[in-house]
């Protein structure tokens, strides 16, 4: 368990497992589902996988749409690159960035989460079918992550051989 845990970067404590601590906390809290894992080593593992799920809504959902509604300008991802290569602190605020959109995912999903828990609560039918819409969005979810990251690598490779 200690090389599992020396083994993950700052990345994936504040932008996955920080944040699925946070979810699974909040989210047993305010609703009637219980999150949190007795067992320290499954919950490492629950915890991050919820932090994965935060974080590829904020990178699929939140981003696209506060672009979209101009509340952010990106550079073009060729400057970003070239920018990394010359200044190295940009990874680090890149980082941090990142985690500041998972963490309004975060509180985005636990209020869908909560509005799910009431309205399940009253209405047998989303009770019923929760479950089954919950893995056909998470399979989505996963396809589009890695369309979006196999993009990111094209581009990289193509930046790199020009």
């Amino acid at each position: 368990m200690k090389d599992l845990l020396d083994k993950l970067t700052s990345y994936n404590i504040f932008n996955y497992l920080l944040p699925g601590v946070l979810f699974a906390v909040f989210v047993t809290k305010i609703t009637s589902y219980q999150l949190l894992q007795s067992d320290i080593v499954t919950g490492v593992f629950v915890y991050y996988f919820f932090g994965l799920i935060v974080s590829r809504v904020g990178s699929l959902l939140i981003e696209p749409l506060l672009k979209r509604l101009g509340f952010l300008k990106f550079a073009s991802y060729d400057d970003f690159v070239a920018a990394s290569k010359n200044d190295p602190k940009i990874e680090m605020l890149s980082e941090s960035n990142n985690m500041y959109r998972t963490f309004c995912s975060l509180f985005c999903m636990v209020a869908i989460i909560a509005g799910y828990d009431y309205l399940s609560d009253h209405n047998s039918t989303i009770s019923i079918m929760g479950p089954y819409v919950s893995i056909l969005l998470l399979l989505l979810l996963f396809l589009f992550s890695y369309r979006k990251q196999t993009q990111y690598i094209a581009k990289r490779a193509e930046i790199h051989k020009r």
